[in-house]
């Protein structure tokens, strides 16, 4: 699985990033529309009602499809090569509905498994495991929960290319599990960061709590500050999510 990424992380020394139109900027450029619709969704879901279940859903699908068209840029960052660009946006669709659903069954069974087990104010956590990759979790067994999902999702991603498409869940935690070690690495190390960018999200949402209470702005500058800053963060956090998941792939194949 994902074979085609080792000997390009092994000629990282000798070979160039490839040339890459709007340079780093085109990260931004293809995940940010993606991003913009989860942060508009999960605001719906935050107001209760009906609409709320469809919001989530479509939120999860957005972030899902913000990692696979971000992939790319991320593996080429670290020295990888990946045809993803190449695939038509129903390809893409289609991929990320696909990791979504798997994604969605391990969720629940891992909320299902810890309620069995006795730890119910726990298990509502793990269903925003997708969520996670992009905003801010409010526990630290989510921020934690969060990355490792996050390594399932890339290995999907990638393993989805070598096989033609196909995604296949139970291939991309074996691959988990044989590269433990880096992977589980970076698991850790994307969920010490995300403390520390929660507790900078944190000091930015008191400061514009303040704002909302002293600004005479109008409502709608106000409800644009909020916006803009929820999805900021969202930008910023998937991407490190992505490149140090990335970097601990590369790793465990240059120690392989």
């Amino acid at each position: 699985m994902i074979a085609f990424m080792t000997a390009a992380f092994r000629k990282q020394r000798q070979a160039s990033l490839p040339d890459i139109s709007f340079g780093p900027y085109r990260f931004v450029i293809l995940a940010l529309p993606w991003l913009i619709l989860a942060a508009a969704m999960r605001v719906i879901a935050f107001g209760g009602g009906g609409v709320a279940l469809p919001a989530i859903i479509i939120a999860n699908l957005a972030v899902i499809h913000a990692v696979l068209v971000a992939a790319q840029r991320c593996i080429e960052m670290t020295g990888g090569q990946s045809s993803l660009g190449e695939l038509g946006i129903a390809e893409q669709f289609k991929l990320s509905l696909a990791i979504a659903c798997r994604i969605a069954l391990l969720m629940i069974a891992a909320a299902a498994a810890l309620a069995a087990a006795g730890y119910g104010s726990l298990a509502p956590h793990m269903l925003a495991g997708i969520d996670g990759m992009a905003f801010d979790q409010f526990t630290v067994i989510g921020k934690f929960w969060s990355a490792a999902v996050g390594a399932v999702t890339l290995l999907m991603v990638v393993g989805a290319e070598q096989n033609g498409g196909r995604v296949a869940f139970f291939e991309a935690a074996g691959e988990l599990a044989r590269r433990w070690f880096w992977l589980g690495a970076a698991v850790i190390a994307l969920g010490v960061v995300n403390l520390g960018l929660s507790f900078g999200q944190g000091l930015v949402r008191s400061a514009i709590v303040v704002f909302w209470q002293t600004s005479t702005s109008s409502q709608f500058v106000k409800n644009l500050v909020y916006f803009v800053f929820i999805f900021s963060f969202a930008m910023l956090q998937l991407w490190v999510t992505l490149l140090i998941l990335t970097y601990g792939l590369k790793q465990s194949y240059v120690h392989d």
